[in-house]
């Protein structure tokens, strides 16, 4: 059948099935439908089908017997973790981390965009995004490594501050540093790979409106305010709902990579808690339970955060 003959299959005001409908859609443009092939293909065997393995957070997992014949033990492993002392601090540290990062690390590719977009110089604004893509390349065993050798004891930071403050910090052990470590190495990183997204959005601004506002006298900062910033706002909230979703991760390689025994209160996380005790101890249905109360977390964090969108007249996620 041809897109004509797709097109006029369906009677004018003849209600369509959803399957009938998608019939119709698919017939009209199968190239872009098999397009999604791949993409289905990687989230049903990387995303889906692993999710089956949620199972043996409720059960006393052994790998010899596998998840159906492993003991059922219900809601064991997280009354076990709630019970235990330190579930406050592991819980406390990654929020802390979480919203430092929201607060400070988000806003952070907006605001290098909205500077990007000002550049008149087209080569030189494409060689300054080059520039700023290039730390999301690079490791981040690389990046702790160059944090080391710089704010390390025979780093030039440590030895200027120490000279111009007449005391030493040590950066890779106050705990009242270290978040700020992890926050500011993840801005260095992921700002300018972040600006992609902003940089896109801002591309569909009508440059009629600058002008327009030009003429009326609005200086630049009038212009950033009132045209720039609602042209992107959509694009701002869906970013942060999607965020939210992983308010809770504060990746455990990085942490471990930074953690010594100077600033351990600070550095357990959650994510560090699933790795020490499910890697390194064996514990699988334990972290496993932990892992899926995370999973829990940012679902309904991402839901919350999508309605309070539409409260707000915002289209959100979905």
């Amino acid at each position: 059948m041809t897109k004509t003959n797709a097109e006029s299959a369906v009677l004018p005001g003849k209600k369509v099935g959803y399957w009938k409908k998608l019939k119709l859609d698919f017939l009209k443009n199968p190239w872009l439908y098999l397009m999604l092939i791949p993409g289905l293909v990687y989230f049903l065997v990387f995303k889906y089908l692993p999710m089956w393995g949620i199972i043996i957070g409720f059960e006393d997992y052994s790998p010899f017997l596998g998840p159906f014949k492993s003991a059922w033990k219900g809601l064991y492993w997280f009354q076990r973790f709630f019970s235990t002392s330190k579930w406050m601090t592991y819980l406390s540290n990654t929020l802390i981390l979480s919203f430092m990062s929201i607060i400070f690390t988000f806003p952070a590719p907006i605001i290098l965009a909205l500077m990007l977009n000002e550049i008149r110089s087209i080569h030189y604004k494409k060689v300054t995004q080059t520039l700023l893509y290039m730390p999301h390349f690079i490791s981040i065993v690389i990046v702790v490594s160059i944090t080391y050798v710089i704010f390390g004891t025979d780093g030039i930071i440590y030895k200027l501050t120490t000279q111009l403050m007449g005391r030493s910090i040590d950066y890779l052990g106050d705990p009242g540093v270290f978040r700020w470590m992890i926050v500011g190495q993840n801005i260095w990183k992921e700002t300018g790979w972040g600006t992609i997204i902003f940089l896109a959005a801002l591309t569909n601004v009508d440059t009629q409106l600058y002008e327009a506002a030009m003429i009326d006298g609005a200086n630049r900062a009038q212009r950033l305010w009132h045209i720039t910033l609602p042209a992107i706002r959509s694009t701002i909230v869906l970013m942060l709902v999607l965020r939210m979703g992983s308010v809770l991760d504060t990746g455990y390689e990085h942490l471990i990579l930074m953690s010594n025994a100077l600033n351990r209160s600070v550095s357990q996380t959650l994510d560090v808690f699933v790795y020490e005790n499910g890697i390194k101890n064996g514990q699988l249905s334990y972290t496993t339970a932990v892992g899926l109360m995370k999973s829990l977390v940012s679902v309904v964090l991402v839901v919350t955060s999508n309605k309070i969108a539409h409260a707000l007249g915002e289209e959100g996620l979905y």
